[in-house]
């Protein structure tokens, strides 16, 4: 299968660091993998380029976050690094979307893994032809997949906001 790669890098490359940053939570390690991702395609060119990307790039988030639990388990002296020249322009904003980002990581995180993959590869552009193949089920059960998992994450969040309340 001939591919255009830079077209390809072009249009999916958005939807993947977007995809990979819901799953490690960090903007500049979700770009690193996702280059290592494409780098990884170059290599393999494979038939499905786009689906082939995100399966490799959820691949790649889940052996990073075992990397990081091994990592936090071995720790042994806690370092401090002080940023400096670090100024926020909007500390209430960035605070704002500091707490937004955690509802929904913690959100996600009460989802069960299949849920998960399904909202952040939908959230990533894939089509549901290309989730199914990500997924390894039919293309006819991703939207009722897709409905289930996003019923799962309102009901998540909802439970989460009512402890918030809870414990004021």
């Amino acid at each position: 299968m001939d591919v255009d790669w830079g077209e390809l890098y072009r249009t999916a490359l958005p939807d993947l660091v977007r995809f990979l940053h819901r799953k490690v939570w960090d903007m500049e390690r979700a770009r690193d993998l996702a280059q290592d991702t494409f780098v990884r395609a170059l290599r393999e060119n494979p038939d499905n380029p786009r689906a082939w990307l995100f399966t490799v790039a959820a691949n790649l988030a889940r052996d990073e976050a075992r990397t990081a639990i091994r990592r936090k388990r071995h720790l042994t002296l806690l370092k401090t690094e002080v940023e400096v020249g670090a100024v926020t322009v909007d500390p209430a904003g960035a605070l704002e979307q500091g707490e937004r980002e955690a509802e929904v990581r913690r959100a996600l995180e009460a989802l069960g893994e299949r849920d998960r993959e399904a909202l952040l590869l939908w959230d990533g552009g894939l089509d549901y032809g290309e989730i199914a193949g990500a997924l390894e089920i039919s293309a006819g059960s991703v939207g009722t997949t897709l409905a289930r998992a996003r019923e799962r994450l309102v009901k998540a969040h909802r439970e989460q906001e009512q402890g918030d309340v809870a414990h004021q």
